[in-house]
């Protein structure tokens, strides 16, 4: 009987977790929306205000005793009118109470943010009223391995077709530099293009080293290939996770893991300052 009372006492304590962080992140998007809604019922007819204030500026300075062409009174005339709609449109969303389009109207985002400070707070003292022992929370963590070996290979594969993408330009651009200065000698007719041929490769150049694509590439994948080493050791049995008491393997996992990634992040700072903060660093 003890079995199936702790598998429910199990579904209950994640079901209750997983509800607080749909709270939570319902609240954070709730509160993206409603800054969104604000602005909109600040900023709009504000820009309607200029947009008439400018109209009427136009008129009195350059046509008074004449009339303003028409593409720019249509043009003026339809941004005047959608913007006046998207105004009643917001007021009637916002004070109406027969239309409910927005969820949170009415609502300040400071309420809002209050909210959201109240659900985390719930959220941490219920996680610590319910937090399972460390085992299961580290055979959590190794369910988890597959998806982060996923997302650093992932952002490895972008960072390398960056760095490819720019040695191909640098290639392409040096070679047409040396092209076009053979091809019109002197070269005065292709000045034009030997400029911007010579832009590119800088900023090419300048980029390539400042954000340093292939390292970041290089560093991801050997983290990436690190951490799968190490959950496929633990899978097979083999050193050093070969105890016989699989918490003592779950722990040297969590540990070995967690090693790998703030070495990864150090490297990422590290590449982020400059030569000589490196060279400090190191």
């Amino acid at each position: 009987m003890s079995e199936p009372t702790n598998l429910s006492r199990d579904s209950l304590t994640t079901d209750a977790l997983i509800e607080y962080r749909r709270e939570i992140a319902d609240l954070k998007q709730r509160i993206k929306n409603r800054r969104l809604q604000v602005l909109g019922l600040v900023c709009t007819p504000i820009v309607l205000a200029g947009t008439l204030l400018a109209w009427a500026s136009l008129k009195v300075s350059f046509w008074l005793n004449s009339s303003i062409p028409d593409a720019l009174d249509n043009i003026l005339s339809g941004i005047s009118i959608f913007l006046a709609a998207a105004v009643v449109a917001q007021m009637v969303a916002e004070f109406n109470e027969d239309f409910e389009v927005w969820k949170d109207r009415r609502t300040s985002v400071r309420e809002l943010r209050l909210r959201l400070s109240l659900a985390q707070e719930r959220h941490i003292l219920e996680a610590r009223r319910r937090t399972p022992p460390s085992m299961d929370r580290q055979a959590s963590y190794k369910e988890k391995l597959p998806t982060e070996i996923a997302r650093l290979r992932n952002e490895s594969r972008h960072y390398r077709r960056v760095h490819l993408l720019m040695q191909w330009l640098l290639f392409v651009s040096s070679a047409a530099i040396s092209a076009v200065t053979a091809w019109y000698d002197p070269p005065q007719p292709a000045k034009g293009a030997l400029i911007g041929l010579g832009f590119t490769v800088t900023v090419i150049t300048a980029a390539t080293g400042y954000f340093k694509p292939r390292e970041r590439a290089f560093n991801l994948q050997q983290t990436a290939d690190s951490i799968e080493q190490h959950a496929t050791a633990l899978e097979l049995g083999i050193a050093p996770y070969n105890a016989i008491e699989e918490d003592r393997n779950l722990e040297l996992l969590a540990t070995t893991v967690e090693g790998l990634r703030a070495e990864q992040r150090m490297r990422e700072q590290q590449l982020d300052q400059p030569q000589q903060g490196q060279q400090q660093v190191i």
